[in-house]
């Protein structure tokens, strides 16, 4: 995952590469020079303080890499070799956090004078923290299924799940009871990228969209992707009034318990314990988790 400490730096500066990439037939046919810089971010201290080459990222294998990549896969656009071979190198390289990479093409065929034409991305892995739900069928079987195709995902990694959780029907439809739980992925996927991921498994799992809070085959929901906030007609993140819902709070307590809420600041504990009190207030009967003889903290190891 990136994090703002393994900000540490290996930096590849004008690899020369001969490769078959551009719009026109006769540029994909006959090729030509580019130049890539790549910065990697990563934590060196291990390799600094042990010099040993197996706390680090051994730059010669990389420009090989790259080499390879670039000739071997040929794109119409600067743009699309730029994603790509950040996404293949991030892939790649399980110690590199981020990178930024820069694409430079010197005889692009541009009927004009100048220096340089290149394309420069930023790319990272991303934390972010899925809701999964269940009422109908074999719900158990629903949400292992989508456990299974997040793993599978190219671009996404699994890294906690939640043991799933008895729930009652949020939003006043009757209907019978939920199963929920919470995962902690990695995921290269920008945000509108994984929500389309996740609608494709819930589409595979039969899921259709009729009545508002209905019953469902398999719900995911997006409740966390890094620190962001983000409010659009389409996709909300936080996911909305996650502090009045005890099956996402419980099973985020479970596996991320001190993680934040970015626009309040409080820890996911702090929002169960402060649901639990106002829940207390009302009269309202606690949850439990499906499995027995279960412990908050408990999860479900990637």
């Amino acid at each position: 995952m990136y994090s703002e400490w393994a900000r540490d730096e290996i930096r590849i500066d004008g690899l020369e590469v001969f490769a078959y990439h551009g719009v026109y037939e006769e540029e994909q046919k006959e090729g030509q020079i580019f130049y890539v810089n790549a910065v990697l971010y990563m934590d060196t201290c291990g390799a600094g303080v042990s010099d040993e080459l197996e706390y680090t990222v051994d730059y010669g294998n990389v420009c090989r890499f790259i080499n390879d990549w670039m000739r071997q896969n040929t794109c119409r656009l600067l743009e699309a070799v730029a994603e790509r071979m950040a996404n293949a190198l991030l892939l790649r390289y399980g110690k590199v956090s981020a990178v930024d990479l820069e694409i430079l093409k010197p005889h692009a065929p541009v009927r004009l004078p100048f220096e340089m034409i290149s394309v420069k991305v930023h790319r990272s892995w991303h934390q972010a923290f899925i809701a999964l739900g269940s009422n109908m069928g074999d719900r158990e079987a629903y949400l292992t299924g989508a456990l299974e195709a997040l793993k599978t995902h190219p671009q996404i990694t699994v890294k906690k799940c939640s043991r799933w959780l008895v729930t009652k029907p949020y939003g006043g439809v009757e209907q019978e009871d939920f199963l929920n739980g919470a995962a902690e992925i990695e995921t290269l996927l920008n945000p509108e990228q994984l929500l389309e991921a996740l609608h494709e498994i819930e589409n595979a799992a039969g899921r259709e969209r009729k009545v508002h809070w209905g019953p469902r085959t398999l719900d995911l929901d997006i409740l966390f992707y890094d620190r962001l906030l983000l409010d659009r007609e389409d996709l909300v993140i936080p996911h909305p009034d996650l502090e009045n819902r005890r099956f996402v709070l419980e099973p985020m307590t479970a596996i991320a318990p001190y993680f934040r809420h970015p626009a309040t600041g409080k820890s996911m504990r702090d929002l169960l314990q402060e649901l639990e009190r106002r829940e207390a207030g009302q009269g309202k009967g606690f949850l439990s988790f499906a499995s027995e003889n279960h412990k908050r903290s408990d999860f479900l190891e990637s």
